[in-house]
């Protein structure tokens, strides 16, 4: 199975980490938007493969979708953080165009796949997806 998170940050790694450490994929892809995060998170995770005994492939990808073509699964934790004193319809406006970019560029590579949604606020970025 492959699967691809998108979002290296702190809930994309430990989600691409679980996945490894659970052996629920043979390939996984990172992919983030800002440059290296992806395929450094990826790199740390390689190295210790074989300390935590798990063989999955992990790559990751600074915004090349072409990577995540295949895909069985997409998680996507991709989004801004709610900071205090905004809205929750602020926070929607903000995410869901984040969502919308995500979700086109995954299944112009992965029509087929299952996409599971981990951005706040939830309920509307899930129904989005």
């Amino acid at each position: 199975m492959k699967v691809t998170v998108v979002g290296a940050g702190a809930v994309g790694a430990t989600c691409a980490d679980n996945i490894a450490r659970a052996a629920l994929a043979e390939e996984l892809v990172l992919l983030d938007i800002k440059e290296g995060l992806a395929e450094g998170k990826a790199q740390d995770m390689m190295q210790t493969a074989a300390l935590l005994g798990f063989d999955t492939r992990i790559t990751g990808s600074t915004n090349d979708y072409s990577k995540t073509a295949g895909s069985d699964v997409v998680v996507i934790t991709s989004g801004l953080p709610r900071k205090p004193g905004m809205t929750r319809e602020e926070l929607i406006g903000t995410n869901a165009g984040i969502v919308k970019t995500v979700c086109e560029n995954i299944l112009k590579y992965s029509p087929d796949t299952i996409i599971i949604v981990i951005s706040n606020p939830m309920d509307t970025m899930t129904y989005l997806a």
